[in-house]
């Protein structure tokens, strides 16, 4: 069974490569995988869980920095 990193990424790489060839810079596709991102958990989670997901993103955006979980 492939890692589910393995099955989005080469979908992802061609989105970025069929927006880049209409003109539509990376971070436009980045907006919209985000608000489909979004759609998607939807589906099967409340707001308040999206809400901490986010946020659990937005607080782990440093690479340099340990993860907030994490205890140095």
């Amino acid at each position: 069974m492939s890692d589910i990193w393995s099955i989005v990424h080469p979908h992802v790489e061609a989105a970025m490569a069929d927006a880049a060839r209409a003109g539509h810079p990376a971070d436009t596709v980045g907006r919209a995988l985000l608000g489909m991102s979004i759609e998607l958990f939807r589906r099967t989670r409340g707001a308040g869980d999206i809400r901490r997901e986010l946020e659990a993103a937005l607080e782990n955006l440093d690479p340099d920095e340990d993860y907030n979980f994490m205890r140095p």
